[in-house]
């Protein structure tokens, strides 16, 4: 089963617009960071992070961190086609993940370990990351927590100290628009 089996499985492409599932490699050294912003049955915010030409993806339930004492939740979900990144509109009902979805934020990332892959660090369950978004920036961590046989595995995203660390600052209030479109989530449902 390639990577995007389980994506292309729960979707039926004549209901929904979103992206068909097609594995990208790129020539670009910069790796993709998405933030997409997702009114399913409850809001929450998916974290993707381009890796051997696609999306892996975390469902982030109460959306990132500047806050390096702030421990978020992150639920893998199924691999994304590279296309989603910039996929903003409204997935039907009765389809999976139903509701309406926005880029909140975009921009690249790269790997802070430079003695360990980032397909290593994801084995491993800690994936050093800095992200050069246009809402984060910064050093981020991804930390499995559970033991490795856990069949549902959870994970942290935690913001690291560096300069752009701001326990002040709460994006996911003050910056609720879209990064492409400058729509939120009830403008889009509101077309």
């Amino acid at each position: 089963m390639n990577n995007l089996e389980e994506y292309k499985n729960k979707r039926d492409f004549k209901k929904t617009k979103e992206p068909k599932a097609t594995i990208k490699k790129k020539k670009q050294k910069s790796l993709i960071y998405v933030i997409q912003k997702h009114n399913a049955s409850n809001l929450h915010y998916d974290l993707r992070l381009e890796l051997n030409g696609v999306l892996k993806s975390w469902a982030i339930p109460k959306g990132p961190s500047t806050d390096p004492s702030q421990k978020k939740l992150a639920l893998p979900t199924e691999d994304h086609p590279i296309d989603y990144a910039n996929f903003e509109g409204i997935i039907p009902e009765g389809e999976y993940g139903a509701g309406s979805v926005i880029v909140w934020d975009t921009g690249t990332y790269r790997n802070l370990k430079d003695d360990i892959s980032l397909e290593k660090s994801l084995e491993k369950g800690k994936l050093e990351i800095f992200i050069e978004g246009k809402k984060l920036k910064g050093a981020y961590v991804l930390l499995k927590t559970g033991k490795k046989s856990d069949k549902n595995q959870r994970w942290l995203f935690i913001k690291m100290k560096d300069k752009y660390a701001d326990a002040r600052r709460n994006p996911v209030k003050s910056e609720p628009r879209s990064v492409i479109s400058n729509k939120n989530i009830e403008d889009l449902e509101k077309d």
